[in-house]
């Protein structure tokens, strides 16, 4: 049981390595390929790094992109790192660092003179990258902390809230730069935005409608596995006629491949119908970063 579990947590670790250095080399490649060339302003914290670079240069001074996205995250990292996950910080500090570094050593071409093209593509994959490292249990760090702090304590994704920040950021850009490439701007971070709460899913909730005939084995295996309430109704099967068991709960929904397989492993042939759940009232567990 030790082995597995450690063997676990090496896993685990190995996938966070590999999405944060995965992450932060498509972020490098974005910028870029897709918003220096287009002229584009991204959001977040390397947003401002960069409208930062473009004011300095109106006074024919330059500022680092890469050394203001260490400056910008640093300190709210500090803030945050208690209040998220002192594991998680220190992975998505090491996304911001080899993202920082990227934009040093690489040095990617354009793909495309069409300025819509670079609007779509680089905002979806600019959304795939944060995704990425959200997924691998990390994240780009910046206005994600922030996101991620309040939805720890609410339990709702805010990413629309943090575009609606973005969207300010932009305003600026826009004001001294131009309206039409921050209206690009905005329409590249709506696409990111978009692709973001597509692929992570950690605070959507659903219900399991479960229909066993081995309720006490499944509710024992549950319980000692998650942390989730559970109940439990009897019933008659409609055709088979025979006594069986209903069984309800709510969690996460990126907890429900690890549900399945407990669930799976005490009755093979368990029955379980997957409900969004729109709203959720009362005490419910959400698993900290780790």
């Amino acid at each position: 049981m030790i082995k597995k579990y450690r063997h676990n947590i090496m896993v685990r670790r190995a996938i966070t390595i590999v999405a944060v250095v995965a992450s932060a080399l498509l972020q490098t490649f974005v910028i870029q390929s897709f918003i220096r060339p287009a002229q584009l302003l991204s959001g977040g914290f390397t947003g401002i790094a960069i409208l930062i670079d473009d004011i300095a240069s109106l006074y024919g001074k330059s500022f680092s992109t890469s050394l203001g996205i260490l400056v910008l995250n640093i300190p709210v990292a500090v803030l945050c790192s208690r209040s998220i996950s002192m594991r998680f910080t220190f992975y998505s500090m090491i996304q911001v660092f080899l993202a920082s570094l990227f934009l040093k050593v690489f040095h990617f071409q354009a793909l495309f003179d069409d300025l819509m093209l670079n609007v779509l593509f680089g905002g979806f994959l600019y959304g795939i990258a944060i995704a990425m490292a959200l997924r691998g249990n990390a994240s780009t760090g910046g206005t994600d902390f922030i996101a991620l702090y309040v939805s720890n304590k609410t339990g709702r994704s805010i990413w629309e809230y943090v575009f609606a920040g973005n969207v300010l950021i932009l305003c600026v850009f826009g004001y001294m730069f131009g309206w039409l490439y921050a209206g690009y701007s905005i329409l590249f971070q709506f696409v990111s935005t978009k692709t973001i709460s597509a692929f992570h899913h950690r605070y959507e909730r659903v219900t399991l409608q479960i229909t066993t005939m081995k309720a006490e084995e499944v509710m024992r295996a549950y319980v000692a596995n998650c942390r989730h309430g559970i109940s439990c109704v009897e019933a008659i099967g409609g055709y088979s006629r025979k006594k069986m068991y209903l069984l309800h709960t709510v969690v996460s929904s990126y907890e429900v491949p690890e549900v399945m397989a407990i669930l799976h492993a005490q009755d093979p042939h368990i029955i379980v119908n997957v409900i969004k759940t729109a709203d959720f009232y009362g005490g419910f567990y959400q698993a900290p970063m780790e």
